[in-house]
């Protein structure tokens, strides 16, 4: 079943395009991957599926709805979003950031309700950010604050789920943790990512961008190919076969002197177990 659907849509600022005649359908329950390099309209993308941003062209819609006509309160309270960057100045409890999810459900001015306080505890929960509930957001590591973004998208009990390179600056083990996290939560999630065996391992399905434009779409099987990634990426890479997923082999520059390059390198991403 369609949930959020992007018709043609496209951003310009000025004169520079940003997003370009992009079409998106998505389906209930899927983890869809955006992938291309830095400046390929990945962020604004997820902007416009979240309706912080509107198209200069075409049209978001969510269960046939535009987004413009539904409001940005309602559409809160289905569409939640992690940001790359998130930080405070503020004093803020790991309770206290979770607790910001449940703002699109509660009236200006009126105390938290029941339902405020269970949402909020469950996200919690889900998140295994239970025992750190009290403790200051300043104090996390980048992997806890993480979590405690989607703790807080979690609060806000969202059908959607639209996350910008959320395992940037982590160690592998916290990647690897917060991807089986993400895919194990009940909604539809849109991940942007830059590593492309996570993509594979995580992903039900890939969008690939280029100067804004969707280039091609399908199974990571279907989308990661050597040609796709010298082509999208500039580099050559060996792409081989695990179980279920595609595993990517970057391949080293030859030499200036024209010598081949000595062997070749994986991303930091292992393969599946």
């Amino acid at each position: 079943m369609t949930s959020l659907h992007a018709d043609r849509v496209a951003r310009r600022i000025d004169d520079k395009v940003i997003v370009d005649d992009v079409t998106l359908t998505l389906r209930s329950g899927e983890t869809i991957g955006l992938l291309g390099p830095n400046g390929s309209g990945k962020s604004t993308l997820l902007r416009l599926l979240a309706g912080i941003l509107t198209p200069t062209a075409g049209v978001v819609t969510l269960d046939g709805h535009p987004l413009t006509k539904i409001g940005r309160r309602a559409t809160a309270r289905r569409i939640a979003t992690v940001e790359q960057h998130a930080d405070t100045q503020t004093e803020l409890t790991v309770r206290d950031v979770v607790a910001l999810g449940r703002i699109p459900h509660r009236r200006a001015w009126t105390p938290p309700t029941t339902s405020d306080a269970e949402a909020v505890t469950e996200a919690l929960r889900r998140t295994a950010l239970t025992d750190r509930a009290g403790q200051s957001w300043h104090t996390l590591s980048g992997g806890e604050r993480q979590r405690t973004q989607i703790a807080r998208a979690l609060a806000q009990e969202p059908r959607e789920l639209l996350l910008d390179e959320p395992t940037n600056h982590l160690d592998i083990q916290h990647q690897l943790d917060l991807l089986e996290l993400i895919v194990g939560l009940p909604v539809t999630t849109v991940i942007a990512l830059h590593d492309l065996n996570l993509a594979a391992m995580y992903c039900d399905r890939l969008i690939v961008l280029r100067d804004g434009r969707a280039i091609t779409e399908g199974t990571p099987a279907e989308v990661l190919t050597s040609a796709l990634i010298e082509q999208v990426y500039g580099v050559r890479a060996e792409v081989t076969h695990d179980p279920g997923h595609p595993v990517i082999r970057f391949l080293r520059p030859a030499a200036r002197d024209g010598s081949p390059p000595k062997r070749s390198v994986t991303s930091d991403a292992p393969t599946a177990p």
